[in-house]
């Protein structure tokens, strides 16, 4: 996946404890690189500033070390993606329903898959069993 420089080190300047080297926002996994875009995305279409993204990324830290995070910092981009659903729930693009309705999906295609095989989604995996 290929981010465009100038926009992820806005983000990463714009929002406080963005996991970054030199050169900008680093990932660990390929899912905290497209969690980060999806934001990217989104801020880039004006769903919310980086302020607004800063402060919500913020309370979610906090609900979750509330929780018992311990907040070591491979955390991180759950909290990112945590925040990216309440957002967008909020803005009124989904709903929280919905977004539960495909975390479901999602977790009954990767049961199915074998490992190191792509995940893909099927109607089969929206059955409510």
């Amino acid at each position: 996946m290929r981010l465009n420089p100038q926009a992820a080190r806005e983000a990463a300047s714009a929002v406080p404890g963005v996991p970054r080297d030199a050169e900008g926002p680093v990932f660990r996994e390929p899912w905290e690189a497209q969690a980060f875009a999806m934001a990217l995305a989104l801020h880039a279409r004006g769903l919310f500033t980086w302020n607004e993204w800063a402060a919500a990324l913020a309370d979610e830290i906090k609900r979750a070390q509330a929780a018992g995070d311990a907040d070591t910092g491979e955390t991180y981009y759950r909290h990112w993606l945590a925040t990216l659903e309440r957002l967008i729930a909020a803005k009124g693009v989904t709903t929280s329903e919905t977004l539960n309705r495909y975390r479901d999906a999602w977790d009954h295609a990767a049961d199915r898959t074998p490992h190191g095989s792509p995940i893909e989604l099927k109607a089969e995996d929206f059955a409510v069993p």
